[in-house]
């Protein structure tokens, strides 16, 4: 989910690549495929295409799965000394109500109905649902990224499945907002309310929450959390 959707590299970045002797076209970084199974693995090049996922794993060979048996796509960044950044995060987050309460607001912005409903059926605070689709999509309900997650939420189909969607469906902001906000629900349950584990898990999946016992060192995976708390004004809850 994710810092799903890439933005272009500028032509500074390439002509570094070329300075140092690198080829454009190779990835700077791998990335990690987590499967519905709770399996994983590195490739050096992910795509979606109609329906299947097309991977270049690192010894040069190609593997096609359905793009239903992709649960995460990620950069495989790991970063020295992010364990205790995680918990950081963890302690910063521990003032802000995770669940709704009856005097939150209907949010301000672009579908604000149906994320107010979604959240007070799913007793998630509204608020939270709006920052996620902030970072996930800016609002876009036709977004897509490289990996194939879909709609406001940014939803894999995988996930979408979870919640009796089809892909086709993810682009309906009604219904990608309901499966997005009952995985919320699931997180906050999972994790018990901890905000930063419950978008670790949104970001990563929540095996990989598990695997490290906490936010995973990911860059990605905590950049992401670090916009996410931007949004939610999050520094002004961190511990003096």
């Amino acid at each position: 989910m994710s810092t799903l959707l890439r933005r272009r590299r500028a032509p500074l970045a390439l002509a570094l690549l070329l300075a140092l002797g690198l080829s454009p076209s190779a990835p700077a970084l791998a990335e990690l495929v987590v499967l519905t199974d709770g399996s994983y693995f590195k490739v050096t090049a992910f795509e979606a295409l109609d329906g299947e996922a097309r991977l270049t794993l690192p010894g040069g060979g190609r593997l096609s799965m359905a793009l239903e048996r992709v649960e995460r796509v990620l950069d495989d960044e790991i970063v020295p000394g992010a364990e205790a950044e995680g918990a950081r995060m963890e302690e910063e987050a521990e003032g802000f109500p995770v669940r709704f309460a009856a005097d939150q607001r209907r949010p301000a912005t672009s579908y604000g109905d149906l994320i107010y409903e979604a959240a007070r059926r799913h007793e998630i605070n509204p608020e939270l649902v709006v920052a996620v689709i902030r970072a996930e999509s800016g609002f876009d309900a036709r977004a897509v990224s490289h990996a194939g997650a879909r709609g406001l939420m940014q939803l894999m189909p995988a996930t979408g499945r979870r919640y009796g969607l089809r892909t086709s469906e993810l682009y309906d902001p009604a219904k990608n907002i309901e499966a997005g906000v009952r995985y919320l629900r699931f997180l906050a349950d999972r994790f018990g309310d901890d905000l930063a584990r419950i978008l670790a898990g949104y970001n990563a999946g929540e095996g990989a929450v598990d695997r490290y016992g906490g936010v995973p060192p990911y860059r990605e995976t905590q950049g992401y959390i670090r916009r996410i708390y931007s949004f939610l004004g999050i520094e002004e809850l961190a511990p003096r």
